[in-house]
């Protein structure tokens, strides 16, 4: 009876098809045993944040904050003594002028990396922005015997090696040909744990341990790195339980929660975040300066609310799997599968059905809802970008959003969701959109 009046508001209200509606609520009985184990990981993810809160005896002082170069600020101390107890490292750099994911990874990779260093990333090609950050373009135009105009100080130019080993065939680390990659400059071995714009599962945590597990046995001196975006608290453990030694991450993807404004976070051995510091700020400063600007407040509370919003949009994500799957259309990961980030994917194998599923994120948002997003030349990338990101905090893709790069075979990329109602209705309203134009259609029940 209640299901029914929630329903009928919908339909009322949203002007939501009903058989939309009877899809996704069969959807998600066959989703059930799925999302009581994402509740169970949420549980066990939301007492280790916990503990580390009362670890580090967290008190109303710490939300205060000073002025100028920040001296003596036990607030920003303790937020990053609290990530470092979340994460079991010894030390953690947490700041809200580390600007994204890609900033957070690049200071931490130029704060260890020398020239004559290799990086090799093994899990293929990283995501476009890091690709820019490591020179790709650069060495293309340098190659082709051209004066490199654009994206100057990237790692290539500062004669910083770079290779990287592809995954096999089943889209998982190549170990053997990890082994057989590593080099006498070999300095740093690093994981993209998320998809970004490739289409595959996230690395799992199983495949990250077997592989740094090897590189250290052969190569004890290597620093194991982990791009930990889109994965924090979906899983029991974290990459640094599991034999990475360093780490970073963007507040305003799942560690922040939906309410850090900005910044990121690096954590691991003390000795490399001190190194990190200082390309962070400069040689001899390092992490004693920094103002944290009023955000220890809103970076702590987000932290603790992030497993259980992290769970919400593990299930949108689910969701999203399984309706668009049950209707015939190729989703990464599948439905029914173990899951490593909270990121969806579907192949649309059309740009106007690709870039109506990203409206129709966009329309169902809180903010700029009226808003229709179009592709545009976004920086860092080389394709045209469609994004919907109706978000309290620009760019936060802890909230719903969706996104996708203009080239075939057109895949629009699902994550986020503050709470699992709001993701729950974004599916719901991407399917109607699709049902409305005529591109889907959906049988009352199930496709």
């Amino acid at each position: 009876m209640t299901d029914n009046i929630y329903k009928n508001y919908l339909a009322e209200n949203f002007d939501i098809d009903k058989n939309v509606l009877d899809y996704v609520e069969y959807c998600e009985g066959q989703l059930k045993e799925w999302f009581d184990e994402a509740d169970q990981i949420m549980g066990i993810a939301q007492m280790r944040v916990l503990k580390a809160f009362q670890d580090n005896h967290v008190n109303d002082t710490h939300f205060g904050w000073n002025t100028g170069y920040g001296y003596d600020d036990a607030g920003r101390e303790t937020v990053e003594k609290v990530f470092a107890s979340v994460f079991h490292t010894e030390a953690a750099l947490v700041r809200p002028n580390i600007v994204n994911g890609t900033h957070a990874i690049s200071t931490a990779l130029f704060g260890v990396l020398r020239p004559g260093d290799q990086l090799l990333y093994v899990t293929g090609s990283p995501y476009d922005t890091l690709e820019t950050v490591i020179g790709k373009d650069w060495l293309r135009q340098k190659n082709a015997g051209k004066t490199p105009e654009k994206f100057t100080g990237t790692m290539l130019e500062y004669g910083i090696l770079y290779d990287e080993v592809p995954l096999n065939e089943e889209l998982d680390i190549d170990i053997p040909a990890v082994l057989a990659s590593l080099k006498p400059e070999t300095k740093v071995v690093a994981f993209q744990r998320s998809t970004g714009y490739d289409w595959r599962p996230a690395i799992s945590l199983s495949s990250i341990e077997k592989a740094a597990s090897a590189v250290k046995e052969a190569r004890p001196d290597i620093i194991i790195f982990a791009d930990n975006c889109y994965g924090e608290f979906v899983d029991e453990k974290e990459p640094t339980e599991l034999g990475v030694d360093l780490m970073a991450g963007s507040l305003i993807k799942n560690p922040g929660g939906g309410l850090a404004l900005s910044g990121g976070y690096i954590v691991g051995p003390e000795k490399l975040i001190d190194q990190i510091s200082y390309r962070l700020t400069c040689p001899g400063i390092g992490a004693e300066c920094g103002l944290t600007f009023g955000q220890n407040r809103a970076i702590l509370q987000g932290l603790f609310l992030a497993p259980q919003v992290v769970n919400s949009a593990v299930k949108v994500a689910m969701l999203c799997a399984l309706a668009y799957s049950g209707l015939g259309y190729e989703t990464c990961p599948k439905p029914f599968t173990k899951r490593s980030d909270i990121v969806e994917a579907v192949k649309f194998n059309d740009p106007d059905k690709m870039v109506a599923f990203c409206q129709s994120i966009q329309s169902a948002s809180p903010i700029d809802s009226y808003v229709t997003p179009i592709p545009w030349d976004m920086p860092g990338y080389d394709d045209q970008v469609v994004m919907a990101a109706g978000n309290f905090v620009q760019g936060s893709s802890i909230e719903l959003s969706a996104d996708g790069p203009m080239r075939e075979p057109f895949i629009g990329y699902l994550q986020g969701g503050l709470t699992y109602p709001h993701g729950r209705f974004g599916i719901i309203k991407s399917l109607d959109t699709l049902v409305k134009k005529g591109l889907i259609h959906v049988n009352k029940g199930r496709s």
